[in-house]
């Protein structure tokens, strides 16, 4: 498995992404300049935590247009695994991959802590290695982290399964206490903690581990069914 990690000016967890993800997976982790648009030598595509741009207008307004957001489009698209983690959660948001906004935290402060976090949607390639309903600990460091949408956006998240996360407490005044979101086709997903600030013993917790398990696990899954079904090899799509 391949993943890219794409650098923004003023992405300041690209590098923890990488080191993260490798150490996690023993796979082939590239960083990206946001230049690059063609992304399809990559199975999975990280959008880091950081202040793109200088978080100038809103959070992730500008990063939304840097030619890299079109290959992280097409990847969605065809069915590739997209991770947006805090600013690249704003960045999904920004660009339309994902609904809703974050808004400024409503203590008005950032906040920077280890939170707990309800593993609400179990049935995700993102989330496949986790119990439903575990309390898991991953740290936060934002301070537009509160996730709104509208009522009728919320309901259809929910309905749909579409809430991988929850905070465990209200910790930013996110709507529902919303930590992390999913596309209709499940395979993009935001989230505003940091699973890569999670994955060694001296962190404190190493509950973002199974994240990025979970993302690799789906992928085997696909490949060996895409060579099963047609003697071949590449990403198949969520359907």
């Amino acid at each position: 498995m391949k993943w890219a990690v794409i650098e923004f000016p003023g992405s300041n967890c690209d590098r923890d992404a990488v080191q993260a993800i490798a150490a996690v997976t023993g796979d082939v982790v590239d960083l990206v300049w946001h230049q690059e648009a063609a992304l399809d030598p990559y199975d999975a595509i990280v959008l880091p935590g950081g202040f793109s741009y200088g978080d100038y207008l809103r959070c992730g307004a500008i990063a939304r247009f840097s030619p890299a957001l079109a290959g992280v489009r097409a990847a969605a698209a065809a069915g590739k695994l997209v991770l947006g983690i805090c600013n690249g959660f704003q960045i999904l948001t920004e660009s339309g991959l994902l609904p809703g906004a974050l808004l400024r935290n409503r203590q008005l402060q950032f906040r920077c802590e280890v939170a707990e976090l309800e593993v609400v949607q179990p049935d995700s390639p993102f989330t496949a290695l986790y119990q439903p309903g575990e309390v898991i600990r991953i740290p936060i460091a934002h301070g537009e982290g509160r996730y709104y949408a509208p009522p009728a956006t919320l309901d259809e998240l929910e309905q749909g399964g579409r809430v991988a996360f929850r905070y465990a407490r209200d910790v930013n005044g996110s709507e529902r206490r919303i930590a992390g979101v999913l596309n209709p086709r499940g395979n993009v997903l935001g989230l505003m903690p940091h699973p890569e600030r999670a994955v060694f013993d001296w962190m404190g917790s190493i509950d973002g581990v199974r994240l990025f398990q979970s993302m690799r696990a789906f992928w085997q899954r696909q490949s060996v069914a895409a060579v099963s079904a047609s003697g071949g090899s590449g990403q198949r799509g969520l359907g």
